[in-house]
């Protein structure tokens, strides 16, 4: 039983690696960051987001979902023109657990197309909704030419508290090299209020930055760790 249970958590750990190796920061002790948002484009928090981090001179790294970024592709824009890198989170956000091969597939290539229309560049990078994966989605992830990311520190924003909350939960975890899981809309709906995670990202950029780390974009982040291709996520 534990071995089923120890396997069953491997589909949605964030830095596990069973099924296949996924990028889910550098080793302890770098002193970059990188802030990641899922499920947007969002009317009511991604331009607010977007001046947020241009205030502090920070890019960040968007997850976004094909069917909101057909509804608001001025916003994929925006984030596109802003030089922040943005990556692939399927097109309708489902459970890719339990979603077949020609579905998973379908999902990633529908959203890809999207995204490559509004910006006219492939996204590179690919998170599964709430991190959930099997090795075949993996081999599909590689397929298609994208790098599967995860993350290592969460805002456990998704329920909307306080930004309070969302800061203390983010700084308690930072060790340094860290992924920072945050979202700027709702895989349910657009529109969805995501105000204290704006508020939080300021709090968090000021104080990381007094610290000393730097923010840089994911492929900036991959891009610079060490040559010899052992955290390599493209193999």
């Amino acid at each position: 039983m534990a071995a089923v249970a120890a396997a069953g958590y491997q589909t949605m750990s964030p830095t596990g690696q069973w099924y296949g190796r996924t990028f889910a920061g550098l080793p302890p002790g770098a002193r970059t960051l990188a802030l990641t948002y899922d499920d947007g484009p969002n009317d009511a928090c991604t331009q607010r987001l977007l001046e947020v981090l241009a205030k502090h001179s920070v890019r960040a790294t968007f997850f976004m979902i094909g069917r909101f970024s057909q509804q608001r592709p001025d916003l994929v824009e925006a984030v596109f023109r802003a030089g922040h890198a943005i990556g692939n989170h399927t097109f309708n956000h489902p459970n890719l657990i339990f979603a077949r091969a020609e579905r998973t597939r379908q999902e990633l290539t529908q959203c890809q197309d999207v995204l490559r229309e509004i910006t006219g560049q492939n996204p590179r990078l690919f998170r599964p909704p709430w991190g959930a994966r099997r090795p075949g989605t993996l081999r599909i992830v590689r397929d298609l030419g994208l790098n599967p990311i995860m993350w290592n520190v969460a805002g456990y924003d998704w329920s909307s508290p306080p930004a309070d909350m969302i800061v203390s939960k983010v700084l308690g975890r930072i060790r340094g090299g860290d992924v920072i899981l945050l979202h700027d809309g709702s895989h349910s709906h657009m529109g969805a209020d995501r105000l204290q995670t704006v508020l939080a990202t300021d709090r968090i950029i000021a104080d990381c930055q007094l610290q000393g780390y730097q923010f840089k974009t994911l492929p900036e982040m991959i891009e610079g760790q060490s040559t010899d291709g052992e955290l390599s996520v493209a193999e």
